[in-house]
């Protein structure tokens, strides 16, 4: 997947390779979730999306910030702030909306979800709400994907530099690097459902609760092939390519993994499912859509930010932990 990813983007700009690593990347959380919504674990799910949109930002960009100082003396990271800053802006917009069927609840009196909850019966409005921003979220998403494919694609695909090719030798082709990402896709989406599978027994076996699965280690073993890739490029010295897939990853849960659940919960499982997250989640996404939109401002990074970045991560997976 992460030589796939490279020459995509030797062959086609940061912008595209991202978004390819990144959709077939989300592709085992999505079917993961989807197995999970048939058991009627709903409330599992909906913290594997706020810990993918958390981890992301935090775990995977600070993972990558701190590989992409490493051996470069005082370098300062480059990227690309206009198309990061457009896609931290998207995270930030979804992030809101995710918000608001929380926000109705509470406003009812109805209350957030316990975390040790595995499925809540809710009010049909709430229901009828989530759908409504599912729908408007995907509308989004479609519509930034014309804005950075096609109106301004300039600044998602800027040409590649003469003599980039040496970096990963002769590119291969669109059609050879998709057929290794739609594989490698099938086969971590494989892995990734035996692992989880095996996690979660482990982790009853030492009294992990399925709120701290869900939110931190499904989101990192659901993610876990599309991290490496981030991690990877940016060791490479290609930050734009690293913030693409982590920003854009976080961005792509929020606006299209999200609602698609919504919907198929209709389909399978117990229960429609609404977008109303417990309080340790809805912390997680603000913090994630504010992180994201600060550190893409400058255009740049260093390693310490990384650092801080997974400091913050680590405060919060205690907190996860505890709760």
């Amino acid at each position: 997947m992460g030589r796939a990813t490279e020459h995509l983007a030797e062959r086609s700009g940061p912008g595209i390779g991202g978004l390819l690593n990144v959709t077939f990347g989300n592709a085992p959380e999505l079917i993961i979730a989807a197995f999970a919504l048939n058991e009627g674990l709903q409330e599992v799910v909906k913290a594997s999306i706020a810990g993918s949109i958390l981890g992301n930002v935090l775990l995977v960009l600070g993972v990558a910030m701190i590989a992409g100082g490493v051996g470069r003396g005082d370098e300062v990271q480059k990227f690309d702030r206009t198309a990061a800053s457009v896609q931290s802006i998207m995270l930030l917009i979804a992030g809101a909306a995710l918000l608001m069927p929380a926000v109705l609840e509470l406003v009812e009196g109805q209350g957030l979800p316990s975390v040790t909850a595995d499925f809540v019966d809710y009010d049909p409005t709430v229901e009828g709400l989530s759908v409504a921003v599912g729908v408007v979220l995907i509308m989004l998403y479609a519509g930034g994907l014309i804005f950075s494919l096609r109106t301004h694609r300039h600044l998602f695909n800027p040409a590649a530099a003469e003599g980039a090719h040496g970096a990963v030798g002769e590119p291969w082709s669109v059609r050879r690097s998709m057929i290794a990402l739609g594989v490698a896709g099938l086969l971590v989406g494989l892995m990734s459902e035996i692992l989880v599978g095996s996690i979660g027994e482990a982790a009853e076996s030492v009294g992990l609760s399925e709120f701290f699965i869900g939110v931190i280690v499904v989101a990192i073993v659901g993610n876990a092939a599309e991290h490496w890739v981030a991690v990877l490029v940016a060791f490479k010295g290609k930050m734009d390519l690293a913030v693409n897939i982590a920003i854009g990853s976080s961005a792509q849960i929020a606006l299209v993994i999200a609602p698609i659940l919504v919907f198929l919960s209709y389909l399978i499982g117990p229960g429609p499912m609404p977008l109303v997250f417990n309080g340790f989640e809805l912390a997680a996404i603000l913090v994630a859509v504010i992180t994201a939109y600060a550190v893409t401002q400058e255009g740049e990074s260093t390693w310490f930010e990384g650092v801080l970045l997974l400091g913050l991560y680590a405060v919060l997976g205690i907190t996860f932990f505890v709760a």
